[in-house]
């Protein structure tokens, strides 16, 4: 089998590749990313998988259109997901959409597996929402052949740089942490290592054919979520909460002291909307077995050889 995971050196790429080669060590995989650092950290991970470091926005004279011509499967991983730079949604949803869509319609690949979000169900409105929306409607009309969509709720795991990743860190860091208002909104977060395991069922089932909203099994607090992870990590900031509005506006301060924030006032407002999915009967579907959220969170934080590693913004 051979596989092109353009956007592949970010949380989802990086689990999914430790569990692809883990399984199938003989399978051939090229990974396309243009974040450098991130890709140098995976070239000392995986040996044997080709990480390309190119933009996606580039077609010309670029390394990777000539060597998936005779590729299988394309899983589709790469996003903006949150930037001050409004272009950069566009740019990197929507635009590289349209490029590998060109590429891949030319080659042998006959599957694509795009990983899209969960945002298209919500009802915020912002400038990853709409692109992710774009992003979708390029596919499907342009993508005849075999097509899966997968759309996950916020995923955790190893190699998370942002979301629950960021806030770990920060507590690691800090003796105060911040939970916005009091904390009580629901979350259905997402253990990486199982949705790969999802991803790694759609390449080897063909049977599989469609759209899939896949949402974290366990319904829990932001505050609980956040209980845990302080647990786990074995450090306790205080926590302090503070009304929204401040805590909207301490963000936006923030935004202007750092080129990319790790957490922006849209997704805040993701945060505090009130979205709770559909959950579908996925481990059934998928032949997965879904992973306790403590176990999840401690698998995440208490590995030996992951845990620390640190992807860059």
């Amino acid at each position: 089998m051979k596989i092109f995971i353009p956007g592949g050196a970010g949380l989802v790429g990086l689990n999914l590749i430790y569990l692809l080669t883990k399984i199938h060590p003989e399978w051939e995989i090229i990974v396309v990313d243009k974040n450098k650092f991130s890709i140098n950290i995976a070239k000392k991970l995986f040996k044997t998988v080709n990480f390309i470091c190119e933009d996606l926005i580039y077609c010309t004279n670029s390394k990777w259109l000539g060597m998936i011509k005779n590729f299988d499967v394309c899983i589709m991983l790469q996003a903006e997901i949150g930037n001050k730079d409004p272009y950069q949604f566009e740019k990197n949803n929507v635009i590289t959409t349209k490029n590998i869509l060109e590429v891949i319609s030319k080659s042998n690949i006959n599957r694509l597996i795009h990983v899209s979000s969960s945002v298209v169900n919500s009802i915020s409105d912002d400038l990853y929402t709409q692109t992710k929306l774009k992003q979708e409607d390029l596919i499907k009309k342009n993508w005849d052949k075999n097509l899966i969509i997968l759309r996950p709720t916020l995923m955790f795991g190893w190699f998370d740089r942002k979301h629950l990743g960021w806030l770990q860190k920060f507590m690691n860091r800090f003796p105060l942490f911040p939970i916005p208002g009091k904390g009580n909104f629901i979350r259905q977060p997402l253990f990486v290592r199982d949705f790969c395991q999802i991803i790694h069922s759609c390449v080897v089932d063909h049977e599989i054919i469609g759209e899939f909203d896949i949402t974290g099994l366990q319904r829990i607090t932001y505050i609980k979520l956040m209980k845990i992870i302080r647990s786990t990590s074995k450090n306790y900031p205080i926590f302090i909460n503070l009304p929204i509005p401040l805590f909207s506006f301490l963000l936006r301060a923030w935004a202007f002291i750092t080129r990319r924030p790790a957490f922006t006032v849209s997704q805040l407002e993701a945060l505090t909307a009130g979205d709770e999915f559909e959950v579908i009967n996925w481990p059934e579907i998928f032949s997965v077995k879904p992973t306790d959220i403590d176990e999840a969170i401690r698998i995440t934080y208490c590995n030996s050889i992951f845990s620390d590693i640190e992807l860059p913004f």
